[in-house]
Formats: C-alpha cells, sequence, structure tokens
C-alpha cells in the first residue's frame, strides 16, 4: 500500500492474547495499521499497549467496522 493513500482507519477487538499478555488486553478494540505482506503471513499490524505498531497473529483479532461517531472518539483516545 502507498503510504500517501488515504485509507481508512480499520479496527479489531483482541480475542486470544496467549503469549502477549503485557501487550494486549482481551476484548480491548485496537487500531490496525494497513500491511498488505503482514496480511499475507497471516499477520495483523496494530498499535499495542506500548503505543507501538507490531504484528501479531491475525486470528487472535476480529477486524470490525464501526460507525464514524465511534470511529471518531476511538481516534481521538489514541
Amino acid at each position: 500500500m502507498n503510504k500517501n493513500e488515504k485509507t481508512t482507519p480499520q479496527f479489531a477487538i483482541c480475542i486470544n492474547n496467549s503469549g502477549y499478555p503485557a501487550s494486549l488486553e482481551l476484548h480491548k478494540i485496537y487500531r490496525v495499521l494497513p500491511d498488505d505482506e503482514a496480511a499475507e503471513d497471516g499477520d495483523l499490524r496494530v498499535i499495542d499497549e506500548s503505543g507501538e505498531d507490531y504484528l501479531y497473529p491475525a486470528d487472535y483479532f476480529i477486524v470490525m467496522k464501526v460507525p464514524q461517531n465511534v470511529e471518531r472518539a476511538l481516534l481521538q483516545t489514541l
């Protein structure tokens, strides 16, 4: 993905934090960053509890669409 392209923010809820209890909280919504190469490997690039983006197994999350007002609220807290 071209870094200059504007994308709709994506969010995912954590459904498994095995091996990452300090980095991921169960049932918390996380911001997902586009990363086509990671997706090909079955991973998601997520902004975790450290505030940095890291790769995690995609099956640890459910990617979800959120209403625009929820998206605005989530982006304000990030």
